[in-house]
This record gives C-alpha cells, structure tokens and sequence, in this order.
C-alpha cells in the first residue's frame, strides 16, 4: 500500500509541476513586429522561472546563454509563431530574450503553392 501512496504523491507533484510549468509559459512576453528593408523582427522575452526547464543541451558552455535554436526547438520552449521565423542572435546578457527574424513581406507556402512546385519539377 505505501508503493500505491508514494505513487499517488509522485503523481500529485507532478500535476502540481505541470500546472506551475503551465502559468509560466502564459507569461511569454511578444514583442510588437519591427522591420528595415530586408526583414521583419520581433523579440520573444521568456520567464525568468522558464529558465530552468530549458534542457542543457540549449545552452551554450562558454557564455552561458542559449544557443541559436531551431524551429522545433525553440517551439519546444513553448514560443508560439507563425511560420519563418528563425532565431538569429542571442543577447548573452539577457539569456531569457530571443531575437528573432524573418524575410519582410513573408508569405508562408500553402498547399497550392507547394503543389505547384511540386507540378514544375515533373
């Protein structure tokens, strides 16, 4: 019975976690959308408690700031965007900014366009 119990508690600190994680990423902070001639840019400005749950391989060893992410990866985090996107510079001395960019004007594929692609390679 104390299995089932340790269980039980183990489940209940893990929904407490989940619930704690949850609140964290309803405070990521998008910035407005600022553009030059080339690309569109906005900041994503993370918790500072959202830190923690970030996995160390994320992290750059020599400046102790996140590294350049990946789509996946800094989707992973919780960021929500459109597509195009990229993460493109880090402010080591802000770790919990990304800055991010993408082509002015950016228009994402659709599946028209894509079979349309698709239809010019045959």
């Amino acid at each position: 019975m104390s299995a089932v119990l340790e269980t039980s508690e183990e489940n209940s600190k893990r929904q407490a976690e989940m619930k704690k994680l949850e609140e964290i990423l309803e405070k990521i902070n998008y910035s407005d959308r600022y553009t030059d001639d080339i690309y569109e840019y906005r900041h994503v400005i993370l918790p500072k408690q959202l830190l923690k749950y970030i996995p160390e391989e994320f992290w750059d060893q020599q400046t102790g700031a996140l590294r350049l992410l990946e789509d996946e990866e800094w989707r992973s985090l919780g960021i929500k965007q459109s597509l195009g996107w990229e993460h493109y510079e880090v402010h080591v001395p802000e770790p919990h900014v990304l800055l991010f960019r993408r082509p002015k004007d950016y228009v994402p594929p659709t599946l028209l366009t894509l079979r349309a692609k698709e239809a010019r390679r045959k």
